[in-house]
Formats: C-alpha cells, sequence, structure tokens
C-alpha cells in the first residue's frame, strides 16, 4: 500500500490521473471513500490525490493524544504533497478537512495553488460554543465506552446530515456502513485532539484577512451551524468565493456530487487560467449607490 510519512506517522494514500495536483482532505466521519465521485471527475484532467488522515485505517492510529490537532493536520497535507514531490496544489477539504485546508493556506500559502473549504465551520457559533464543546467530548466517550459502531448512531442522523439520507438513502446507507469501521481510538483522539481544541474560523480572521490564495467555500443552506462561518469568510476574506447549496446539508461533495464538480470544475478553471481575480474593494463601500 502507498503511505507517505509525516512526523514518524505513516498516512495511506490513493492517487490518479495526471495534470496538475488536486489533494482531497476528508471530514472526520469519513475517509478518503468521500472524494471517490470527485477521484473520476477530476482525474480526467488533473493529478487526484487522497488519502486518510491520522486516526483512520489504514493510515496509522497513534494512540498518545498530543500527535492529534489541528496545526498537524495542516502539516499532514503538506507532508503528503511533499512526500509525492508536489510542489503546490489545489487542496480541496471538507468539514474537518475545510478546516485543515484553510490552515494549510494560512499556514502554507506557497504550496497551495487554491483552496476550497466545504462545510467548514462546525463549532464556531460563540453562543453553542460550550454546547459544541460539551457534545464532542460525550461523543468522544462513546467511541472510548461503545466502539464505533454503537457510537456513531446518533451522529449519522444529526441535523445537517438528514437531508443525505432523504435525497440518498442508498448512498447513504453506504456513508453509515463506512462510517461504523472507522478506529475508535482513532476518531476519539480526533474529537479531542483536533475537533475540541481547533480556533474558531472567527479566530481566524485576521489571518484569512490577508489571505491571497483564491479559496472556494462551500456550504449547505441547511448546515446551520457552517453556514454563518462561511458569509463570515466571504465577508473577511478578500480571495473568497462563496457558493451557497439549496435544499443541503453538511457534506456537499457527496449530498450534491454533480453540482459540486461542476462548481469546483468553473472555480478551478478560473483560477488555471490565470482569470481569477480577488474581490474589487469598489464593492466595499458603505455607500449603496456610490463606489466611492
Amino acid at each position: 500500500m502507498p503511505y507517505a510519512d509525516s512526523d514518524g506517522v505513516r498516512l495511506y494514500l490513493e492517487e490518479t490521473g495526471k495534470g496538475t495536483p488536486i489533494v482531497f482532505v476528508h471530514e472526520f466521519a469519513d475517509d478518503l471513500r468521500s472524494w471517490e465521485p470527485q477521484m473520476r471527475f477530476f482525474s480526467r484532467r488533473y493529478r487526484c490525490i487522497a488519502y486518510n488522515a491520522r486516526g483512520y485505517p489504514p493510515s496509522d492510529v497513534p494512540k498518545p493524544r498530543n500527535r492529534y490537532s489541528q496545526s498537524i493536520a495542516a502539516d499532514d497535507v503538506a507532508n503528503v504533497m511533499r512526500h509525492l514531490g508536489v510542489k503546490q496544489a489545489h487542496v480541496i477539504g471538507c468539514s474537518m478537512g475545510g478546516y485543515a485546508t484553510l490552515h494549510f493556506g494560512l499556514t502554507y500559502p506557497k504550496m497551495a495553488l487554491s483552496l476550497t473549504a466545504v462545510g467548514a465551520g462546525y463549532g464556531s457559533d460563540p453562543d453553542k460554543r460550550e454546547q459544541f464543546l460539551s457534545d464532542t467530548e460525550v461523543m468522544a466517550k462513546r467511541f472510548d465506552e461503545l466502539g464505533t459502531a454503537e457510537a456513531v448512531k446518533p451522529y449519522q442522523v444529526g441535523p445537517a446530515r438528514v437531508q443525505f439520507q432523504n435525497k440518498d438513502p442508498r448512498g447513504f446507507a453506504q456513508f453509515c456502513a463506512e462510517f461504523a469501521k472507522h478506529s475508535a481510538l482513532g476518531s476519539a483522539n480526533t474529537l479531542r485532539g483536533v475537533q475540541a481544541k481547533r480556533p474558531t474560523v472567527y479566530a481566524l480572521g485576521r489571518g484569512l484577512s490577508r489571505l491571497r490564495v483564491p479559496l472556494h467555500v462551500v456550504s449547505g443552506d441547511e448546515d446551520n451551524n457552517c453556514l454563518e462561518p462561511a458569509l463570515f469568510i466571504k465577508r473577511v476574506c478578500p480571495s473568497a468565493w462563496l457558493s451557497v447549496i439549496p435544499n443541503t446539508g453538511h457534506a456537499v461533495n457527496v449530498e450534491e456530487p454533480d453540482l459540486f464538480n461542476r462548481l469546483t470544475a468553473e472555480f478551478l478553471a478560473q483560477v488555471d487560467s490565470g482569470r481569477w481575480r480577488p474581490r474589487d474593494p469598489r464593492s466595499l463601500t458603505k455607500s449603496t449607490m456610490q463606489s466611492r
């Protein structure tokens, strides 16, 4: 099996296609298989790379909790690229992977051709922050005490997952079956080391305001925990595009793969052709009628 070394942790990866590289970074509740519709579509024109995060077999599952963090997750993206000899890539991440994509862009901007963050922002709402931290620890304890198959049952039908269940019962059933096979230790450590300790999207405001890497932010309109953070990123980051997908929940790339692929292809084409531009500052005037 192909692995990349990231500070002594082996990360399982797959790649297909030729051309400009794209690196896909998966969410907490899935693994690299969640990107299969994108790997098949974009590998016609790009070199597509997907990997399993640490804690997700067949990647290594480190036992110490301190081997998991948001900054480490960003470093893992960079180390996968270095292992493959990739100097620059488009990086596309969903949820937990969307956070890693944002942090990668802020930490390694010269390695990023563009960034696409899908469903990033969960746990950022200051009014719900304590509830998020409490829920995260409860979920981690479920993995500790019940094992994965039982622990994930309430998570699978969360408020931003039922849209997927209603639209695509067969795809949702596959998602649930794969989620149930994840490492309990890896999941618990990821919740405690990454999810519970990462900064909120709002805390990234200063860095995002200075970001010049093309950024595509994608959110389902029924993903209540991520829609407002997506709007915040659009408002604060001059390099950000925002796509809001109607009647859609959290993991847009699996819930609406065809639409996601088309939107992403257009964004990448704009970047690759040199046609992408940051926001015109004249659009930021306080006046509703004039550009200055």
